[in-house]
């Protein structure tokens, strides 16, 4: 039967580490993460190292894994609204394992392609959307409104703590057998998320019955939704820049570091595990730092002080300058992630149930759009001006994105609005 809310739950334990349900959760998303970092350092080490691809087709490569948001991102929600959000979740990680376990069988082969490779991409890329968006909605069916932050902290944390150890993971693994395996460590941590997800006991949902209306009226009303939000749409704009951005310095980091600091396959995975630990003070401090300043004055500190530190990625040099290029890494993921932490859990508690798949989706839709474009950019810059300008215009452009949120009711108040409240008419 389903359940619209969690008001007769029975309260959880303080410490959500308690939580037998969350613990699950927690543990095999974390699982699951370590194996995305190995293969966030693999998979273009497969392209670069093993079928040597240039600056526009490591773009290709990481357009490719964002591409599917442009064409299944919106009716995504109400899909899950339909099929269940655990549904989608062990399904989704069921067809990741197969999918990255095809590359080193090809590449042991001798018969591994771009071609394959961009279709991995492209597949996973799909099965990426629906895990997305089902996780984003999914938590709110174990936790309690005033717990998400804790949550959503912890996640993130634990998603931080696993980009830290996955770097390293990936760089022994490239060493001893090669890039294609990475994808093969990928594939284990899905099936391990199965296991997590499957053990857990808890069948609630705050999802009300799937919606019968047909799919488009659907989607236009979590489009909408979004649209006349002044909370929602300013998040939306700020993500869809920085995202952007993100992705167009991805898009060519690898490459920099490589050809212009002189870094080693495996450093590329320890110079990632830097942003990875500024990840995880981020998570730690998203909690302390909104009871200080508030949620919404929080986040925009978090921007307007830390992000600036990624202007110092394109002026590092090789040597001693790596380590520049690391410190500025940490503090700058560090910023990004506190501010996730904290507009993730807005957006669960805020958004009515009968929405939350939908304006997720929809979100994350137009967030995530912008990355296959950032990434095809970054790639096209880096062919045409070469990688350390392109790398300057992408982090300018980040830091630049905050100034959305300012412009925002954001700057207005202290702290976010718990519930999403219908407007009166003066």
């Amino acid at each position: 039967m389903t359940d619209t809310g969690l008001r007769d739950a029975p309260r959880l334990p303080a410490g959500l580490f308690a939580h037998r349900d969350f613990r699950l959760l927690w543990a095999g998303q974390t699982i699951s993460r370590l194996g995305s970092a190995v293969t966030a350092v693999a998979l273009p080490l497969v392209a670069v190292v093993t079928l040597d691809a240039g600056p526009l087709a490591a773009g290709l490569l990481s357009a490719a894994v964002w591409l599917p948001w442009l064409l299944v991102g919106l009716p995504a929600g109400v899909w899950i609204d339909r099929w269940g959000r655990r549904a989608v979740l062990v399904h989704g990680n069921l067809v990741s394992v197969v999918l990255y376990a095809s590359v080193p069988a090809a590449a042991w082969s001798g018969v591994l392609t771009f071609a394959q490779l961009l279709l991995v991409a492209l597949l996973a890329g799909t099965a990426a959307v629906f895990l997305g968006a089902a996780h984003q909605a999914y938590l709110p069916d174990l936790l309690r409104p005033e717990q998400l932050t804790e949550g959503n902290a912890k996640l993130q944390g634990g998603a931080s703590a696993a980009q830290v150890a996955g770097p390293g993971v990936a760089g022994f693994t490239v060493q001893a057998f090669g890039a294609a395996a990475g994808l093969l460590v990928d594939a284990v941590s899905f099936l391990a998320a199965v296991a997590a997800l499957l053990l857990i006991r808890d069948r609630r949902t705050t999802a009300p019955a799937p919606d019968p209306a047909p799919l488009g009226r659907q989607v236009r009303e979590g489009l909408a939704f979004v649209r006349r939000d002044p909370y929602l749409g300013a998040l939306l704009r700020y993500g869809a820049v920085a995202n952007l951005a993100l992705a167009g310095y991805q898009a060519v980091a690898v490459l920099f570091l490589i050809d212009e600091l002189g870094v080693t396959p495996s450093g590329v995975g320890w110079l990632g595990a830097a942003g990875a630990l500024g990840g995880v003070a981020g998570a730690a401090l998203a909690r302390p730092v909104t009871r200080r300043y508030g949620t919404a004055r929080g986040v925009l500190l978090a921007l307007l002080t830390v992000t600036p530190f990624g202007l110092l990625l394109p002026t590092a040099r090789p040597g001693a300058g790596v380590l520049l290029y690391a410190a500025a890494l940490a503090v700058m993921v560090g910023g990004v992630v506190l501010a996730n932490v904290v507009l993730g859990s807005f957006r669960q508690r805020y958004v009515p149930a009968a929405l939350l798949n939908r304006v997720v989706s929809a979100s994350m839709t137009a967030n995530q759009a912008t990355i296959p474009l950032g990434a095809v950019l970054g790639g096209l810059l880096g062919e045409v001006l070469g990688l350390r300008p392109t790398m300057w215009i992408m982090v300018s452009l980040l830091v630049a994105s905050a100034g959305l949120l300012i412009a925002s009711p954001y700057r207005r108040v202290r702290d976010l609005p718990d519930a999403w409240s219908e407007p009166t008419e003066s």
